[in-house]
């Protein structure tokens, strides 16, 4: 990303060691200290949100998710009925 498209603008604090140890990690990384802490935190984010939608089940679980999976569905009329409809856009 470069500085050209950022657009909005973050604040935080932090103490002196957090700062240090930042910086730091910001020069081994050759970024600067807005990059790495951007970086580090986009990822953290991202992670986050993937934990939101990946879910670990184990083994039975799994086959148990397998095995409603394989059955045959259950009449639904009203479902049946929709999909016997034309769409809006197909023509009469």
């Amino acid at each position: 990303m470069t500085t050209a498209t950022r657009s909005a603008r973050l604040g935080l604090r932090a103490t002196p060691d957090q700062e240090a140890v930042l910086r730091r990690a910001a020069e081994v990384a050759h970024k600067s200290l807005t990059e790495f802490i951007l970086d580090s935190a986009c990822r953290a984010a991202e992670q986050t949100l993937l934990d939101q939608r990946l879910f670990i089940a184990s083994p039975a679980q799994g086959q148990a998710l397998l095995d409603l999976l394989d059955q045959a569905p259950a009449d639904n009329p009203g479902l049946r009925a929709l999909f016997a409809r034309k769409a809006p856009w197909e023509t009469a």
